[in-house]
This record gives C-alpha cells, structure tokens and sequence, in this order.
C-alpha cells in the first residue's frame, strides 16, 4: 500500500479500488483545500474588519472609501477562473466514471429487486446477493466459492449493464468512487478496472422501501489465476443444476428470482408470508375470502401477485409475468411442497 493509499484508507475515503478513484479522490481533496482556504480569507478577512474598524464612540463617522477597480476585478476573476477548473476538472472525471461506449473485458448483467442484487455472467450462471438478515455472516465467513459473492479479475475492465425489476435503485460502490441508477425497463452501464484485491461492499443509495439499508452485496477482486478457477467452477456448478431435481431447481430460484428478500422458509415474517407450510393449507385474504394454497394459487400469486392478498401484509410483490417459465414455475412449485 502507498502513501496515497495510506492517507486515504485511513482519514476520510475506503481505499481506492478503481483506476479512476484517484481522480476522484484529487478533485474532492482539492475542493477540499480551496474550500477551506476561501473560508480562511473571508472569514478571517471580515474578523480583522469587524476589529480593526470599528467604531470607537457614538459620534465617530465611518471613513469615505472610494472603489478600487483592480481589487473588484480580481475577487470576481479570480473565483470565476477556480471555478472554470473545477468544471473541466470534474468533467473529466464524470467522463472517465461514465465510460459508457467501453466494450468490458467482463461483462455482467445486474439486476436489482426489492431488496436484492442478482448478477448473470454471460456464460450464463447466476449470483444472487444474501438476503439482507443473513448478509453480515456471509460477508465475514465467505470463501471464494460461496455464494452471494461476485468474483471479478484484477487489472481488466469490467462492465455491469445494470437494470430494476420493480422500483428505481441505485448501484454503489464507495471504494469504486462510482454509482449508477438501475432503472426498471432501461439498461444502464456502471464500467471500473478493479486495482485492488479484496471484497468490496455494494450498496442502494436510491430508497427503495422498508429493506432499502440492507440491500447489499459484495465484489470480490481477485487475481487472473483464481478468476479462471472460479469460472471453471460455476461452469461445473451450473452444468450439475442440470441434472438436480425439480424441488432443487426451486430452490435454486428460490434465491435467484430474490424470493428469500421477502419470504422466509422457516415460518419468520418478513415482507411477505413465509413459504413454510404454504402448500395445502388454508389462505386468508385481506378481502375476507379464503382459499387453499394449492399449485394454480401459487401460479397465480407469483404472475398476478395482487389479485389475493394475504390478510396482513401489503401487497408490495411486483408482477413475474414473462420472467419465469412453465417449466421453473413448476420447480417452484415443488420446492415449496417440500416445506411442511
């Protein structure tokens, strides 16, 4: 670690893990700096004022002062022409950050939910961020290969293309120095060469209901060579989730699709009800009607989640339909009979 690193890490910022969080990290020292300069000399100019000049007795007159055109010129240029550098300075940065036309060396799609992070390599396996109660163990007992962690190269360009199943989010990444909105029905790109290893905490800066503070997931960095061996190893992962059984699959999806944000399967509330015990057993709606919670229920629920809302809890669940097919709906469908 250098001294940049050093001082950084340690005052006010997280270490600067994207090649353009130095560039961030000068401009807002710089801001910083003439900040407080600027303060130094207006405040402490009008303290010397107030002291120096003032008035003595209830008679004395204050002094005519005629204007001094070169000391008006240059508290209005002077100011004029740091601001100017701020401007270029900071575009530079945002057009470095933004990076919109770079063809990434990995590229990710990053879909947000209500309160998840889901992450789909295009070799087509999936991670799904922790669901938020159970995120801080998953972060302090992770290895490489546990799920919820995303694994990226050291020294390449990565591109996320980033886009919202419900409500507007907004991708974080502090020691990234960089955000993005992920913004349902558009595509958003959020592009940074990591230049550290380590895990790295991504956060929602965009409220986005009751969970929005624990939707968090965690980037990995780590060297070309685990990199490889990681991708090898979801490869086969994914291969296996082949050959599973349905009530696996379902599973599966369980954490895929976000299910566990807001449906617990131990029988704890959470947004929505629990899965445990669902299937067979009776339902009641805020409308006063009952029904049993059999397998054209569960289909309706997960395509038209508002047309029966379970009594007492809000009817928050966005809408599947065309996200799920026949096929991981009847998965689903036997991962929930299995939780009696």
């Amino acid at each position: 670690m250098n001294w940049y690193h050093f001082i950084t890490a340690t005052s006010f910022m997280p270490v600067p893990a994207s090649a353009a969080a130095a560039g961030v990290d000068y401009l807002y020292a710089f801001l910083l700096i003439s900040g407080l300069v600027s303060f130094v000399i207006l405040i402490g100019g009008m303290t010397i004022f107030i002291i120096r000049y003032r008035r003595q007795s209830e008679t004395q007159k204050s002094a005519y002062i005629t204007h001094n055109t070169l000391a008006e010129f240059l508290w209005s240029f002077i100011p004029f022409v740091i601001m100017m550098v701020i401007f270029a300075w900071g575009w530079v940065v945002f057009d470095d950050l933004r990076k919109v036309g770079v063809v990434g060396d990995v590229e990710v799609h990053v879909t947000a939910r209500q309160w998840a992070w889901s992450f789909q390599y295009k070799d087509g396996f999936k991670v799904s961020s922790p669901t938020s109660d159970k995120l801080n163990p998953e972060i302090a007992n992770s290895t490489l290969l546990k799920p919820g962690i995303v694994v990226l190269p050291l020294g390449k360009t990565v591109r996320f293309i980033l886009t919202s199943d419900d409500v507007l989010h907004s991708f974080y990444v502090p020691a990234f120095r960089n955000k993005m909105d992920a913004v349902p029905g558009r595509r958003t790109t959020f592009t940074f060469k990591p230049i550290e290893k380590g895990d790295f905490t991504v956060f929602c800066t965009e409220y986005c209901g009751t969970s929005h503070s624990n939707m968090m997931a965690t980037i990995r960095v780590v060297d070309s060579e685990q990199y490889a061996a990681w991708i090898g190893e979801q490869q086969a992962a994914a291969a296996n989730a082949g050959k599973a059984n349905p009530a696996d699959k379902g599973k599966a999806l369980y954490t895929e699709l976000g299910c566990n944000s807001c449906h617990s399967v131990d029988g704890s509330r959470i947004v929505g009800p629990s899965f445990k015990g669902l299937y067979g057993n009776k339902r009641e709606f805020a409308d006063g009607s009952t029904g049993k919670g059999d397998d054209e229920y569960i289909k309706q629920s997960i395509l038209v989640p508002t047309a029966k809302i379970v009594a007492g809890f809000p009817p928050a669940m966005p809408s599947f339909q065309g996200r799920v097919s026949n096929e991981q709906m009847t998965d689903i469908i036997e991962f929930i009979k299995t939780l009696k």
